[in-house]
């Protein structure tokens, strides 16, 4: 490769007070590449505990939002700020600490040798590291038969938010991103934009500290909330692209 490959780390935190300066160190000390450089985006969706102070404290570049977007305005708020800045690779990194910087090198290389527009790192495929729970490997499994049904398209871990997009997917995500829970819908986004999907195996850990969002009360609604916006998005880009 001629030049230096620039990637950007797109890092959603709500909260995350207990998580964002570890993870920021863990990325820093990683050891990565000489043919890439790796810029850490860190994106405070207007958390309400410590979060905001600890990246300012400890001179962590981050985009502050005023108003709390949920994830998915988060995540395209990173990727339109790789798109416009021109990076070659934009990979979103949970801010919970699930996301070891040492995979990120597994995630990026069918973008960096053309195999893919998007990239997604599955906990699945070899079944190493943390597995999450029997309630959410169910819907994890829904998910993927929905999206077989819908795309033709199976993918093991559709709820995994450790992935990568070139500057093509980037292009498409700054324009629509889903909110909420968008990584399922994301699937149905890129698949009938034709853009080329790939699963590589990583390993994960557990939360490193906080809370997740996704309590087991809201399994149900997140599901059935998820189904009908994955519904609405899929029968949205068919009407357009046969207007």
């Amino acid at each position: 490769m001629n030049k230096q490959l620039k990637v950007a780390i797109v890092i959603p935190c709500y909260n995350e007070q207990d998580n964002v300066l570890k993870l920021y160190q863990e990325i820093q000390n990683t050891p990565f590449p000489d043919f890439y450089s790796v810029s850490p985006i860190f994106v405070n969706d207007c958390s309400n505990d410590s979060t905001r102070i600890i990246l300012i404290d400890n001179h962590i570049n981050f985009i502050d939002l005023p108003v709390n977007l949920g994830i998915g305005g988060a995540v395209q708020t990173g990727y339109k700020y790789a798109f416009i800045n021109g990076f070659d690779v934009a990979v979103q990194m949970d801010g919970d600490g699930q996301h070891p910087p040492v995979e990120l090198s597994k995630i990026l290389r069918p973008i960096f040798d053309n195999e893919a527009d998007v990239v997604i790192g599955s906990r699945y495929l070899t079944k190493e590291g943390f597995q999450s729970t029997s309630l959410r490997r169910a819907g994890i499994n829904y998910f993927k038969w929905l999206n077989k049904k819908l795309v033709g398209v199976t993918i093991q871990d559709s709820t995994s938010g450790y992935r990568a997009l070139n500057k093509k997917a980037l292009e498409l995500v700054s324009d629509y991103y889903p909110d909420e829970y968008p990584e399922p819908e994301a699937i149905i986004l890129y698949s009938l934009n034709h853009l080329k999907i790939i699963e590589v195996p990583v390993s994960m850990r557990e939360r490193q500290g906080g809370e997740s969002s996704i309590k087991r009360f809201k399994t149900l609604y997140y599901m059935v909330k998820v189904t009908l916006s994955t519904l609405f998005l899929y029968i949205s880009i068919k009407s357009m692209k046969h207007k």
